[in-house]
């Protein structure tokens, strides 16, 4: 492709569907496809008057340092217009280790915010009331570490637990498939996640016990259509533990949330969207016999694609994210996040984030999108996608299934070597310039603008460090000993873990204590 404008020969998407030059007519069963907005397949929308009705809740995934620092963020978030908080949490926290642990050096509060006890969960939530807003945790296998904490924090706000609303990503299965922020083997990690289901279900009713994603496999280099297929395959397998741990599908199935990326092919990523709310709605009527509608309903988080953003000539990213955003948006997202334009140099700014947040209140506010119920149904374009979208997504289920399900294929790195060569597919195409990049292999600019980046304190891990040194000299050890005594023979049993780990938080058990407790029990994964 040159700069005078010289299209290519043959035109897919990134799933590697055929673009045809238009079409003229695409047989559509309204009945049978689309069905009506917040009815069986759900194509539509879950809900009967989406956007109508209310916006999706805007979301900015936010944190850094330690929780002062970050608190004043989501403060500031709040007063501009966020509905919701979405907190990042450091590598440490993520992997269960104490700021002041020797693998914690040089990571404390780096690229999310440092947690190591409920004493920095109270600072973190500080002067914001829990029963007020909805708080969505990236958090996967501490994720019931954080959870614990979150509850604690409540009950010292002295609100019912039981009216939290929010979402734990608690996703494992994709950490050994494209992230890595794993502890425990995967059968241990399974037990944990089921544990959490149970506990979600009889005291937190309004609770998403898990967030099942699929934006870190997109990131990793998946396609479209993958991010589905294994996202979808990762469910079926929380699914089947949870009704092998004597859950009933109708009891917890509503509380199963879903977390997808938004890229920059336009009219796949609309199409996806769309073609998941089916696909999800056909897996527990069909598969899991589901009865409650609301268990068949797939709502989803959606944050724009970070591996979309680019160093070079930053300023781009603005208008990529804002196509993304409507894509999702036009997709029929329940909340979204949007990427600042410096990502991909550092944390966001203060003004970068807020001009990502203005950037979801400008589509929703002023572009009138949001005033019509699913209005890209009826393209032939899109609905021709859609279906495509969900034949192939359903030809890899089988293909896993046939295999022995998510597990087995994450065994025999299925998952990884599929990931793998779409990512090296992408980079080749980008070397060949079959797929253009602007300000990075076409329309490269001799002098770039560059943002002021954001720099995190490094003094603030020194005060961590002391913050956590002195939580241990004035808490009383002996109730901390015999709380993790307590969660370790929980661990050893099948009793529930939860009720424990809420125990070791509310006597200031540390994140690392918790999960090195666990550790001892279940041993750590090692990635082959």
């Amino acid at each position: 492709m040159s700069k005078s404008g010289e299209r290519k020969s043959k035109f897919t998407t990134d799933s590697g569907i055929e673009i045809p030059a238009y079409l003229e007519s695409y047989p559509i069963d309204t009945a049978a496809q689309l069905g009506k907005p917040g009815e069986f397949p759900f194509t539509r929308g879950v809900q009967p008057t989406m956007y109508r009705g209310r916006f999706w809740t805007m979301r900015q995934y936010a944190g850094f340092g330690n929780a002062e620092e970050s608190n004043k963020r989501y403060r500031y978030l709040l007063s501009q217009g966020t509905m919701g908080l979405s907190v990042a949490f450091d590598l440490p926290t993520q992997i269960g280790y104490d700021c002041d642990h020797t693998l914690a050096e040089g990571e404390v509060g780096k690229v999310g915010v440092s947690i190591s006890s409920l004493d920095d969960m109270e600072i973190l939530f500080k002067d914001i009331p829990l029963d007020k807003i909805s708080t969505s945790m990236t958090i996967n296998a501490t994720a019931a570490i954080l959870l614990c904490l979150y509850v604690a924090v409540a009950k010292k706000q002295k609100i019912d637990v039981r009216q939290l609303s929010g979402t734990i990503q608690n996703d494992v299965l994709k950490e050994y498939i494209a992230r890595g922020t794993y502890i425990y083997p995967p059968k241990h990690s399974m037990r944990i996640i089921t544990d959490i289901f149970k506990y979600c279900t009889k005291e937190l009713p309004k609770w998403n016990m898990i967030s099942i994603s699929g934006y870190h496999i997109r990131e990793a280099g998946s396609t479209a259509v993958q991010e589905l297929a294994f996202t979808f395959s990762n469910g079926i397998a929380y699914v089947n533990a949870a009704l092998d741990a004597g859950l009933d599908v109708d009891a917890f199935a509503s509380r199963l949330s879903f977390f997808f990326n938004a890229h920059n092919n336009f009219f796949e990523e609309i199409a996806k969207f769309r073609a998941a709310r089916r696909i999800w709605a056909k897996i527990m009527k069909t598969r899991f016999h589901a009865k409650d509608p609301k268990s068949m309903m797939l709502r989803f988080h959606t944050q724009t694609g970070g591996s979309t953003l680019t160093a070079q000539q930053p300023y781009n990213n603005i208008p990529r994210v804002t196509l993304q955003a409507l894509s999702a948006v036009l997709g029929g997202t329940q909340s979204l996040h949007t990427n600042s334009f410096d990502e991909a140099l550092a944390l966001p700014t203060e003004t970068s984030a807020e001009i990502a947040l203005r950037t979801q209140q400008v589509i929703a506010y002023e572009s009138a999108v949001a005033d019509t119920i699913d209005p890209m149904a009826g393209s032939y374009y899109v609905e021709k996608l859609t279906d495509e979208i969900e034949t192939r997504v359903f030809d890899y289920l089988k293909k896993i299934d046939e295999m022995g399900g998510s597990i087995r294929a994450i065994e025999t790195g299925y998952f990884q070597a599929e990931i793998a060569d779409s990512a090296y597919r992408y980079q080749k195409a980008i070397e060949k310039k079959d797929q253009i990049i602007v300000g990075v292999n076409e329309f490269i600019s001799a002098h770039e603008h560059k943002p002021e980046i954001l720099t995190i304190d490094t003094s603030l891990e020194m005060l961590q460090r002391q913050r956590i040194k002195a939580l241990r000299q004035r808490r009383d050890q002996t109730k901390v000993n015999a709380a993790l005594q307590k969660l370790q023979n929980a661990a050893q049993s099948n009793d529930n873990v939860l009720p424990l780990i809420l125990e070791c938080v509310e006597n200031y058990a540390t994140l690392g204590e918790i999960a090195d407790t666990m550790r001892k029990v279940f041993g750590e994964y090692q990635a082959g």
